[in-house]
């Protein structure tokens, strides 16, 4: 192909790609930046690159390595790349395109949530509760919503959050005397 043997053409296909996928890893986010290409999942460039290189190296080492004619190495290679790729994107990608979006919270995300408290909450003080997220634990500090002593260890529910203090009530879940109109009083 080209005047050369297709050992030499997959070696520099290899060569290409794989710098190409090292300076992508780099610098992504100023590539990503630059050339505002839709986001589609199945035309990312890690995909794309991730085909030739494993495509490139898998036809440079049929064609070193075995005599099989160069139509069937090039077929077995691209299939061989196709597997990977799907691979590498349901298994590596998909997972952490979802976690990249679930590591974020705000703080009204919080207000509604069980917590425990780590520091007994004063009657007029703060204390500090431990969230257990998808994410890992987040500990707060936190005040009575009622002005009352919770010890530590008790299970409470975030009413509010007000400058990054949580404002909490001890959990009951069979009592519901303490809801009014859908919130804590």
């Amino acid at each position: 192909m080209f005047g050369y043997p297709l050992e030499t053409v997959y070696l520099a296909v290899l060569v290409v790609s794989g710098g190409l996928t090292l300076l992508y890893i780099f610098f992504s986010d100023i590539i990503d930046g630059i050339f505002d290409m839709p986001d589609h999942p199945w035309l990312s460039p890690q995909l794309i690159l991730s085909f030739f290189t494993v495509g490139s190296a898998s036809g440079y080492l049929f064609e070193r390595y075995t005599g099989l004619s160069s139509a069937l190495i090039g077929l077995v290679s691209a299939g061989i790349a196709i597997i990977a790729v799907l691979l590498l994107h349901f298994f590596v990608f998909v997972p952490l395109r979802s976690a990249e979006t679930s590591l974020n919270y705000s703080e009204a995300d919080l207000e509604g949530s069980l917590a425990k408290v780590i520091v007994t909450v004063p009657a007029d003080g703060f204390g500090e509760i431990l969230l257990q997220r998808k994410s890992g634990a987040v500990s707060k500090p936190a005040k009575s919503i009622s002005n009352e002593e919770i010890a530590s260890g008790t299970e409470v529910i975030i009413v509010k959050m007000e400058n990054g203090i949580a404002v909490v009530a001890k959990h009951d879940p069979y009592n519901i005397s303490l809801l009014h109109k859908g919130g804590y009083v």
